[in-house]
């Protein structure tokens, strides 16, 4: 099981470094391997994620910690990924800097969110609606970890979801890596489409949907 997860998480890592989305070492993949008890692979903090190498992933327990001796430190955001696992049925989460989710989550920080109406691509989120609205929440990005963890966990209250954290970054999470990376080219998708908007219709930043 162990194998067969890193080789899917290996091969999400691939396809999101060839989109350059792993800036100076930045983001970090997770992926469960087991439920009882809840053990997950999650990158290894400082490595280059555009290269595949052995030492990519460590194995870690529900408190983030490796769960064989290692000289591999988990990366700094793995909290986040443990209270995924710990409150959803998610299999996979992934959590990547881009300019794009930087500037959105500072356009919009102050409103605590970012909402998306009458957009083909919020159905890639299972929302079929006519006048489905899409809101991604926006928290403040606390230097301590634990403290980001608890405030990134009020958002977490679905088997799916994404939240931005601000002037960081994205956390996207699913049932399997297809449906997390399926989350995360989504958004990154809606974030670039509203910026371009904004570019031609500043109005649009204080408009309220």
């Amino acid at each position: 099981m162990v194998t067969e997860k890193w080789k899917e998480l290996a091969d999400v890592k691939e396809e999101l470094a060839q989109r350059d989305w792993f800036m100076g070492t930045s983001g970090n993949l997770a992926i469960k391997v087991s439920d009882h008890p809840l053990q997950f692979l999650v990158t290894a903090s400082g490595k280059d994620k555009r290269k595949r190498t052995d030492e990519d992933f460590l194995l870690v327990d529900e408190f983030g910690r490796a769960v064989e001796e290692t000289q591999l430190k988990p990366s700094a955001e793995t909290l986040l990924h443990v209270e995924i696992f710990r409150k959803t049925q998610a299999g996979c989460s992934l959590h990547v800097h881009t300019i794009d989710n930087n500037v959105i989550s500072e356009v919009y920080g102050d409103q605590g969110e970012v909402t998306f109406k009458g957009q083909e691509l919020i159905k890639a989120f299972d929302m079929w609606e006519e006048d489905a609205i899409l809101k991604i929440p926006i928290i403040k990005n606390y230097a301590h970890i634990p403290t980001l963890a608890h405030a990134f966990s009020e958002h977490i209250n679905k088997d799916a979801g994404a939240v931005l954290i601000r002037n960081h970054g994205i956390t996207v999470w699913g049932k399997n890596a297809f449906e997390a990376k399926k989350f995360l080219e989504a958004s990154e998708f809606l974030f670039r489409y509203q910026l371009r908007l904004l570019e031609h219709k500043p109005y649009q930043l204080f408009k309220v949907v």
